[in-house]
């Protein structure tokens, strides 16, 4: 996986070093509503099972830049972009990943500025962090999903709305001691979240 990752790597870099002297380059940054998977924890010491069935969605934020390969009706879009979601378990326990993705998007253009994609989103995960307790393991740090969307382009300024879900099935473990019993778990960490962005070509 490492491999496949570092070769998707070279080839963004490689896109993006001609986009430059082509047809564009740019940075962008938005806004992501995400949810993440089930939450399954256990008293170890009373062999008590309890199981939180998904999370509910909060807002959290993405960075990155972009290269844009412009064909007359389609167009290639490789990006690298730091994102942070967040999720809440129950009302009670926030549960935020922090990743770097490398979305690879392939663009039809519609209608004028009008265009839809899609494309495979590499991700590598960088930390992971449940209120309460102590994530010591995640399953893959490397994870493939999947970005679909819509997007508008004028001129210098792009705006899209897309969805992304996690291909890869991917676990974190946790554990929490007090003083009464130990509690071990695992949350699915697979994001599955719409992301708003604006983007300006440089």
């Amino acid at each position: 996986m490492k491999k496949t990752l570092l070769l998707v790597v070279c080839v963004l870099i490689s896109v993006a070093a001609f986009a430059q002297k082509g047809t564009g380059f740019g940075i962008r940054a938005g806004l992501n509503y995400s949810q993440n998977g089930d939450l399954r924890f256990a008293d170890v010491q009373n062999a008590v099972d309890d199981l939180v069935t998904g999370s509910d969605g909060r807002i959290g934020f993405h960075v990155g830049f972009y290269g844009k390969l412009d064909f007359p009706k389609i167009y290639l879009k490789p990006e690298l972009v730091y994102t942070r979601t967040k999720s809440n378990y129950s009302g009670t326990a926030d549960y935020d990943v922090s990743k770097i993705d490398l979305p690879v998007l392939l663009g039809y253009k519609i209608i004028g500025p009008l265009s839809i994609f899609a494309g495979p989103a590499f991700q590598y995960t960088l930390d992971n962090d449940l209120d309460g307790f102590n994530i010591d393991d995640v399953e893959n740090d490397f994870t493939v999903g999947l970005n679909i969307g819509l997007g508008v382009s004028l001129g210098k300024i792009g705006l899209d709305v897309r969805y992304e879900r996690g291909f890869s099935e991917n676990e974190a473990n946790l554990i929490i001691n007090d003083v009464t019993s130990t509690v071990e778990g695992r949350v699915d960490s697979r994001p599955s979240q719409i992301i708003f962005s604006a983007s300006l070509k440089l």
